[in-house]
């Protein structure tokens, strides 16, 4: 793998996960070596540098997220705050419904139930507070997500069991089949 290579699948990758991952993490992915991947989050970051660019790399230890740049968090705050004031995205809801009548559930789990990447979805809800993450026992790397006081605030609802049609669709064979065989292929 080129020089160029390795730091877009790099990017790629930190980019679509959202969250910090491991080095060890991203050279298994991409099967490189760690000091492989290493190199090319320097090259990132002096990528970055060069170009004034807006994003930024975090790492704590052996962690590493794709961030933006201090420099811009006014404006992000700006479109955070008129973002938070639309309606949610069909996606959105997706998540949301899905939370609602799963949670407590990995981030794993709910793209295994819809079938694509929800990383920026789940980061929506978690600004308009409307879930909420802990971390997850059966997993060190990644967070269990449920709704929030304020997702049953703003339906009047005292409890989730209150949503419509709950108990059936918290059963549901589709939704158990779907996870199982994520949990199946995660154990191989």
């Amino acid at each position: 793998m080129s020089t160029h290579e390795t730091m877009s699948a790099i990017e790629s990758i930190l980019f679509s996960y959202g969250e910090p991952l491991s080095v060890a993490r991203i050279g298994q992915a991409l099967e490189l070596s760690e000091e492989a991947v290493l190199q090319g989050l320097s090259d990132l970051v002096e990528r970055y540098e060069q170009l004034e660019s807006g994003l930024s790399l975090v790492r704590i230890e052996d962690r590493v997220q794709l961030v933006t740049k201090g420099d811009n968090a006014v404006y992000i705050e700006k479109f955070t705050k008129s973002a938070m004031q639309e309606s949610l995205s069909k996606a959105a809801l997706e998540v949301l419904a899905v939370i609602a009548y799963r949670g407590p559930i990995a981030r794993s789990e709910i793209e295994a139930i819809r079938g694509v990447n929800c990383s920026v979805t789940l980061r929506s809800l978690l600004l308009r507070e409307l879930i909420e993450r802990k971390e997850n026992e059966d997993d060190a790397r990644g967070y269990l997500y449920t709704i929030s006081f304020q997702f049953l605030k703003e339906l009047g609802l005292q409890s989730v069991s209150e949503l419509p049609e709950y108990e059936a669709l918290m059963h549901d064979e589709r939704v158990l089949l779907a996870i199982e065989s994520l949990q199946s292929a995660q154990k191989e």
